[in-house]
């Protein structure tokens, strides 16, 4: 696969080093409408129609024609226009048309004058300011013209985009299959929730984060629960696995200690790339290739597991589903407060941001050890410190990444 793992990897290089390696997985299908909430589009939508599809009025008020304006008299309303009840009436000189906003603009309308510009007396209308040509007028395509790329393959469909579609008269999609994600757990320590712990047992509890990050981003789930540290057992789960699903996703048994068995069975099973990251929390992280699923091996502390997941797995599951991914947004803020901080790698550390009286500022959650998940159940935010930076005063300048829609 191509990885350098003699020393720890940069995270910018170990993610466009995994991306490059994969494609698109998912094949696509129709789906009808509101069934496609939550899926990515294989192919771009363009527009069947134009947006609006006729010249029609902004405003509630008068269709008027320029030329009736210019002797400044009042002028006679030749009848009404509402949304889905066009004016279709004759429209003499010195006359103009009381239309609703939406209405189509009767054929020679120059202007719409708002109501509030104007004074009725009976059917006689006073104009009291004299409108520019198109004033109040939405033309035909102003918004979208027929034929226009309206959202491009890739997109996932969230609520915003699904009445774009809908005002297009679109009644199906075209998607990809969801995503279909394997997971367990492993640790001979690990024991499910709702069970009494013996001594030196602790409850499994990252296969919770994983799955809820997963269905955030809209992938199938096959849940494999918890593996004990034996090979046979483990093994067994890679392969199922593998038969029926395109990603593997584990937490634990990544790093080097005697009862990792993860590095021995993909080089068995499978391929490797193997490595460490430079970036804290997180530094034992794997990646690899089984003979049909791709493999994200995710560290056994709970903050590194959902760290890596969100900065690496994250955009590579959208990669693998189709969809087009930007990175996260950055920031600066003023740190409000001392940061504990040793040079040589990338430092996610879990803060609250918040608007001081001079900008954004951020302080710490408290301990930022890998084990202490409330210090992101507390946070709205990640301070990223530079692999060199080291301990940050009060008032120096760090960049923040708010936490975007997988852990909100």
């Amino acid at each position: 696969m191509g990885f350098d793992t003699s020393g720890l990897l940069p995270l910018s290089d170990a993610l466009q080093g995994m991306l490059e390696q994969l494609a698109c997985c998912c094949d696509s299908e129709q789906q009808p409408l509101p069934e496609g909430l939550g899926r990515v589009l294989a192919s771009d939508i363009a527009s069947p129609l134009a947006v609006p599809p006729f010249d029609n009025s902004a405003m509630d008020g008068y269709a008027v024609r320029l030329a009736d304006l210019a002797s400044g008299t009042p002028l006679i309303m030749a009848g009404k226009a509402f949304a889905g009840q066009p004016y279709q009436g004759e429209w003499p000189a010195g006359h103009c048309v009381r239309i609703m906003t939406g209405a189509p603009v009767p054929a020679g309308t120059d202007a719409v004058v708002m109501q509030e510009e104007t004074q009725a007396d009976g059917d006689r209308i006073t104009f009291l300011a004299q409108p520019e040509p198109g004033q109040n007028i939405r033309r035909t395509g102003s918004d979208i013209g027929k034929g226009a790329c309206v959202l491009q393959a890739g997109t996932r469909l969230t609520p915003r985009e699904m009445p774009l579609l809908a005002s297009l008269g679109i009644a199906t999609v075209p998607v990809r299959r969801p995503l279909k994600v394997a997971i367990f757990s492993t640790g001979d320590e690990l024991k499910p929730v709702g069970t009494p712990l013996a001594h030196g047992d602790i409850y499994d509890s990252n296969r919770y984060g994983v799955r809820a990050m997963l269905a955030r981003l809209g992938c199938d789930c096959l849940d494999l629960g918890i593996i004990p540290d034996d090979p046979a057992q483990l093994r067994a789960a890679f392969i199922r696995a593998d038969e029926e699903a395109d990603v593997l996703i584990t937490t634990g048994g990544v790093s080097v200690g005697e009862a990792d068995f993860t590095k021995q069975l993909l080089d068995e099973l499978g391929e490797i790339g193997f490595w460490k990251l430079a970036i804290k929390p997180g530094k034992p992280f794997a990646f690899g290739r089984l003979p049909r699923a791709w493999f994200f091996g995710l560290p056994g502390n709970p903050v590194s597991a959902m760290v890596t997941f969100d900065q690496l797995v994250q955009p590579a599951l959208a990669k693998l589903a189709g969809q087009r991914f930007e990175r996260p947004l950055q920031l600066q803020a003023i740190a409000a407060e001392p940061l504990k901080k040793s040079p040589g790698r990338l430092d996610f550390q879990r803060g609250i941001m918040s608007q001081g009286p001079n900008g954004l500022e951020v302080r710490s959650t408290g301990s930022q050890d890998s084990a202490v998940f409330s210090s992101l159940s507390q946070a709205n935010c990640y301070i990223v410190l530079e692999r060199e930076r080291g301990r940050v005063a009060v008032g120096e300048t760090v960049t923040v990444e708010p936490f975007g829609g997988l852990l909100l």
